[in-house]
């Protein structure tokens, strides 16, 4: 089943205010005197996960062009 547009963009939005919350917290435990690091490293990794499932879904939004 297709998503649509609409739910497309909706997750979009959803994804990236988690991308942005994760990257602010990555900022605040980098300031802290003692940093978890596997901690990090997972946050680093997740905030990755969520740029790759943002670029995709936004791909989908880009109509195929026939050649």
């Amino acid at each position: 089943m297709e998503m649509e547009a609409e739910e497309i963009k909706l997750l979009i939005n959803e994804l990236s205010l988690e991308h942005g919350d994760i990257d602010d917290a990555i900022k605040l435990m980098q300031t802290a005197p003692f940093i978890d690091q596997l901690q990090l490293k997972r946050m680093k990794k997740r905030k990755l996960r969520l740029k790759d499932e943002i670029a995709l879904l936004e791909s989908k939004l880009i109509p195929d062009i026939e050649a």
